[in-house]
């Protein structure tokens, strides 16, 4: 089975305090699932109508697990503490097998 990565685009973040709310909840909760925090940050460059946004890519051994770890309790806590501080896109991405 071909693991899976979270890629996470931050278009804007317009409050830092409901970020640093969400990262205190999100990463406990999305380790605790088995994902493995791969890239986090701004890009060191963009190509190809790339944008200089906060962008951050986690594995996980699965869709099935990275899927169960966004709807987890823990991790829905943290969607609630970020709230409108910030407007990004998550996406699962199957890797290749």
């Amino acid at each position: 089975m071909p693991k899976a990565y979270w890629v996470s685009c931050y278009h804007s973040i317009s409050d830092e305090r409901k970020l640093a709310a969400y990262a205190a909840l999100a990463g406990p909760a999305i380790t605790a699932g088995g994902g493995r925090f791969l890239a986090r940050g701004i890009p060191a460059l963009t190509y190809e109508h790339g944008l200089k946004q906060r962008t951050v890519i986690i594995e996980f051994d699965s869709v099935e697990t990275a899927q169960r770890v966004h709807d987890s309790e823990g991790y829905q806590a943290a969607l609630e503490a970020l709230g409108d501080g910030a407007v990004r896109d998550l996406r699962i991405v199957d890797g290749v097998a």
